[in-house]
């Protein structure tokens, strides 16, 4: 589908993303709340999807900074293939008691995957660093899609080849570009905790695009899912209409809108 990978999101991401916290001594335990658990894309509030990717922001949650390698994954215990770790720096991050697939850790961040088998309702949230922190609860629901904020206000997506769309590199009408979300949900198959994703996984919920307010016809709509090789990273392909330059672009899952006030790089 495409060259990106979760990884190289989540890097665009912290290289925006605002730093909420400030360093503390290590010793107390990790510590953090309801306000600082946010949607990894925009760093906004839950509800959160099954599957979604998530932030906390606090202070002591681990020793050390630790991004994702590959040397990190590990063998799925349900499923063939590999798997994202649920511990990375001796950090665990624990979801109604089911341990948490794991991106990133450093004394104040955690990004990390909710486990994509809980079901919606209130989900008690829980670091372990050392000793145990507070348990949080947030709530779950089937789908909340959240699009992926870069500079200049636009979201972030490539043409069918895989290359960024920017103010100076834009879309066209006629041309399929896709765009990446998280917060998607279920997906058919839906193969257990942290599973990379070997090829393509359409999302249950029904996925709609709205530019400029009009929704797209559904025809546009050429897949709605996980992206292959990026477990909790997904796409949607879509072939774009004429919109004029810019438009706002919201991305919709079942019941559930995305935010509004992102741009697709367009002309």
């Amino acid at each position: 589908m495409s060259g990106i990978t979760i990884g190289a999101v989540i890097r665009a991401w912290l290289a925006l993303a605002t730093v909420l916290c400030a360093a503390t001594a290590r010793g107390a335990g990790p510590s953090y709340s309801a306000a600082g658990i946010v949607n990894a894309s925009n760093d906004s509030g839950g509800p959160f999807a099954p599957g979604s990717a998530v932030t906390i922001f606090g202070t002591g949650l681990a020793r050390d900074k630790h991004a994702l390698v590959e040397s990190d994954l590990v063998k799925c215990d349900a499923s063939p293939g590999l798997c994202l770790p649920v511990e990375m720096n001796f950090v665990r991050v624990y979801v109604n008691g089911y341990p948490a697939p794991m991106l990133y850790v450093d004394p104040w961040q955690i990004n990390f995957l909710i486990p994509s088998n809980l079901i919606p309702g209130p989900a008690v949230i829980q670091v372990l660093s050392g000793i145990y922190g507070p348990e949080v609860t947030v709530t779950l629901v089937d789908a909340a899609p959240a699009l992926f904020p870069m500079a200049g206000g636009y979201a972030i997506a490539t043409d069918a080849s895989g290359k960024l769309l920017t103010a100076d590199a834009p879309a066209h009408p006629g041309d399929t570009v896709v765009v990446y979300v998280t917060g998607l949900g279920y997906t058919s198959p839906n193969p257990g905790l942290g599973a990379i994703p070997n090829s393509a996984w359409p999302a249950v919920a029904a996925v709609k695009v709205a530019l400029n307010g009009t929704a797209l016809d559904p025809v546009r709509i050429k897949y709605a899912g996980v992206t292959p090789g990026s477990a909790g990273l997904y796409q949607v392909n879509l072939v774009l209409p004429d919109a004029g330059a810019d438009p706002e672009i919201v991305v919709s899952a079942g019941s559930s809108a995305g935010q509004g006030g992102l741009k697709l790089a367009m002309r």
